[in-house]
């Protein structure tokens, strides 16, 4: 009996008995085992660390390439490279042809810029929304010519019974038509959820023929119009340039919305909206009310440009400038704004425009034909909406 328990004590103390007891070895965080090798995991740790090191280290490495810098910086100040197209633009036609740098030369291409350049502050503000306004040159026209034939009693008695009318009062009665019509606009567009193009498309048509049926299409000389309308269109000597208060009040404005949209709740609501209008409305903002507030403030604006394009041409005509629907867009996107909305500085559409009456006038001293003109314009757009595209790719 005990000879028996000793043998069986010592089967279970064999090594072979502890091999058959022992629990299977598994790899633990500390190590792999890997054959009859055993690999810590802090080996891995470092291998993982290192691959991920030098991924971030070609990340910078990209980053210091002088095209993604000039990239980056574009993208954080959009209205850069349109300036950096006005000074080249000014040196190149300087170059060619001395009279271009003349102050007379800037100072008519200054006064030039202030119907395209005000008008383009409206725009700006609508493609800051992700819209577009085609009705903007039809508006201002409509405004114009309602205030001028209030104004005007002996040679627009026969069109409006309410002619002869104080002409300070004329001036409130077009601005607030026109910030009406923008109105129109906003509402049609929120309200039925129309797309902006074919909304401000229709209310073109609609503004211009308003303009001919209760206008006739008679165009109200300067000597017919009370001074006070005529005032814009005159100015005053600064050293060798001349500036015209008609200039004084576009800067004002562009100040001014320039401030609004840089320091104020609307105005990084403005931008929240054309960037992403979804993301917008979840974070709590009401995009049906910007959108319509910036419609709204639109027509303001382009009231005030029907003042102003009465002192600057000297008389009210329905046959301005049929192009400055295009003009007021092509300053915009050149001027570094993104036509996708949320993106650029309403300041780079002064400068656009600048560019754009640059253009014209470089050539124009040149000989170039107006055809070729107008096809170089077309070329810069073109141009503009492409550096746009390369830049909203940036990676920030």
């Amino acid at each position: 009996m005990l000879e028996g328990q000793i043998l069986a004590l010592q089967h279970l103390l064999s090594p072979r008995a502890f091999a058959r007891s022992a629990p299977e070895r598994r790899p633990t965080l500390s190590g792999l085992v890997l054959g009859k090798f055993q690999v810590p995991m802090e080996v891995n740790r470092v291998s993982t660390k290192s691959s991920s090191n030098d991924a971030v280290g070609k990340e910078f490495e990209l980053e210091r390439t002088p095209l993604r810098r000039i990239q980056m910086t574009l993208h954080r100040y959009p209205w850069l490279s349109s300036l950096i197209v006005l000074l080249a633009v000014v040196i190149a036609f300087g170059t060619v042809n001395e009279r271009f740098l003349l102050p007379s030369t800037i100072s008519l291409m200054v006064q030039q810029t202030v119907i395209v350049g005000s008008l383009a502050i409206a725009q700006a503000l609508i493609i800051l929304t992700a819209g577009i306004d085609l009705s903007i040159g039809s508006m201002m026209i409509f405004g114009q010519m309602l205030m001028a034939n209030m104004a005007v009693l002996v040679g627009a008695s026969f069109v409006l019974p309410i002619a002869g009318q104080n002409p300070y009062l004329a001036i409130a009665v077009g601005i607030l038509a026109a910030t009406a019509a923008g109105a129109i606009n906003g509402f049609l567009i929120v309200r039925f959820g129309l797309p902006p193009f074919i909304v401000t498309l229709g209310t073109w048509s609609v503004f211009m023929g308003l303009t001919l049926i209760f206008f006739k299409a008679r165009t109200i000389q300067g000597p017919e119009m009370p001074d006070v309308m005529l005032f814009l269109g005159e100015g005053f000597p600064i050293g060798p340039f001349f500036i015209t208060y008609g200039l004084v009040v576009m800067f004002a404005m562009y100040f001014v919305v320039a401030w609004v949209l840089r320091n104020t709740a609307w105005g990084k609501h403005v931008y929240a909206v054309g960037d992403d209008p979804q993301a917008a409305q979840l974070s709590g903002i009401n995009t049906n009310r910007v959108l319509f507030s910036v419609y709204l403030v639109a027509g303001l604006i382009i009231g005030i440009t029907a003042v102003i394009t009465i002192g600057r041409v000297g008389s009210a005509s329905p046959n301005v400038d049929p192009m400055l629907n295009l003009q007021s867009i092509t300053a915009v996107v050149i001027g570094g704004i993104s036509l996708f909305g949320g993106r650029g500085a309403v300041v780079g559409a002064l400068i656009g425009s600048l560019i754009v009456v640059a253009v014209e006038m470089g050539l124009s001293l040149a000989g170039v034909d107006q055809a070729y003109r107008t096809a170089a314009i077309g070329v810069l757009v073109i141009v503009a909406v492409g550096i746009d595209q390369w830049i909203r790719k940036v990676k920030v």
